[in-house]
């Protein structure tokens, strides 16, 4: 079983583009995650990720998220509010522990977002950010073919713009990739772009998972 371990902190940053590239953003796309994922190994992933995940208003949070890609399954366990807490989903059928009880009174299971929808989105949140720059080939990821040259915290980095199918989401992306590697160096997003409201996550340190290379820092 593999291991990795997390550190999170989100900033707000807005960060001007000024430099044209001649590569599109789904060639700069495929190149990452040849970078990343050269033996294409994401789609069967199976591991444990281990996250120390720390909030500037409140006690780090430990939590270990079961991943196996393949057979459809994701659980995450947490310590948190004094609670034990378990989710579980299986394809479509998803379960829940508290303190180790699958009875759960009313009010904590909205205090943990308890419900079948929303486990649900908890899971898509996880694999979605823990899974880049693979997850950008899911359906309804519209990958814009301007990619720029621009200076992101002082470095050199390629920057490509991504939107989503309504159905599937409205906010907007913008991913950092290193200009020689291809590398995934951080990312940002906006709800309304016009106010300035993005938040941004910068990657640390990478570890080999099952032959994928999984930036293990984000703050």
């Amino acid at each position: 079983m593999k291991r990795l371990f997390f550190i999170g902190l989100i900033f707000c940053l807005s960060i001007p583009f000024i430099i044209a590239q001649t590569i599109t953003g789904q060639a700069l796309l495929e190149k990452s995650i040849q970078y990343h994922d050269p033996k294409d190994k994401w789609d069967s992933f199976e591991g444990k990720m281990n996250f120390r995940e720390t909030r500037p208003n409140g006690a780090d949070r430990q939590t270990v998220m079961m991943l196996d890609n393949k057979k459809g399954i994701f659980s995450l366990d947490q310590m948190s509010g004094g609670y034990h807490v378990e989710k579980f989903i299986k394809q479509d059928e998803c379960s829940y522990k508290v303190d180790g009880a699958t009875t759960v009174v009313d009010s904590l299971i909205q205090k943990f977002r308890l419900t079948c929808p929303q486990i649900q989105r908890i899971k898509n949140y996880y694999v979605y950010l823990w899974g880049m720059p693979m997850k950008l080939r899911d359906p309804g990821t519209q990958i814009h073919e301007k990619v720029t040259q621009t200076t992101f915290m002082d470095k050199e980095v390629l920057a490509m713009k991504v939107t989503y199918e309504q159905s599937v989401g409205e906010d907007i992306w913008y991913f950092y990739f290193n200009t020689d590697s291809h590398a995934l160096e951080a990312y940002q997003f906006f709800k309304d772009e016009s106010k300035n409201d993005g938040e941004y996550i910068l990657f640390e340190e990478t570890k080999i998972v099952d032959k994928i290379k999984i930036p293990s820092i984000r703050h």
